[in-house]
């Protein structure tokens, strides 16, 4: 049992993402931050680590430091597409991907960190001038995930502010095991 809950650690180091039922403003703000945030977050996670440590998995079965990051910048493009989909059209039902299958392809294995990176700060550039525009009542809309049914956009903050932080906090907890601070 106590190996389960130190692979869980390991897993999830801020904890598995908890979907609030309501967001206040003040939450909402919050989160919209720690989304602006990520972009220099992650840099300083990944700074200064060498070719094989970014090729190091960040736990046992799990992807690497380089994998986590363009990851990150795939999933985090996905839900940008989806933010300006839900605020121009009704409802709309969006298309999941396998991102397991995404973090295997070459350029996600092997392909240099530096180009997810700045991606990611222009990207979260973008979403944050969405964000930050976006009236209080267009944070009730939502769209339609297969798997997960409806998403407002309010949730669809927490969840992606909740991402961030919980992938830098993986590479940031291998930096601390491994001694590469």
């Amino acid at each position: 049992m106590e190996q389960a809950a130190e692979a869980a650690e390991l897993r999830y180091p801020i904890g598995k993402f908890d979907r609030p039922s309501i967001v206040s403003r003040e939450q909402r703000d919050q989160f919209i931050q720690q989304i602006a945030d990520l972009p220099d977050e992650l840099r300083r996670a990944v700074h200064g680590l060498s070719e094989s440590q970014l090729d190091t998995p960040y736990r046992s079965a799990g992807w690497t430091v380089r994998q986590v990051v363009h990851h990150l910048a795939d999933s985090h493009m996905n839900s940008y597409v989806r933010f300006k989909l839900a605020l121009t059209e009704d409802e709309p039902t969006i298309k999941p991907y396998r991102e397991d299958l995404w973090a295997e392809l070459a350029e996600a294995r092997t392909g240099p960190v530096e180009v997810s990176l700045s991606l990611l700060d222009s990207l979260h550039r973008r979403w944050e001038l969405v964000l930050e525009a976006m009236e209080d009542a267009e944070f009730a809309r939502a769209f339609r995930h297969p798997e997960m049914g409806l998403v407002p956009l309010d949730t669809n903050v927490a969840l992606y502010a909740w991402h961030g932080r919980h992938h830098v906090a993986q590479v940031n907890s291998l930096r601390d095991r491994m001694g590469w601070r």
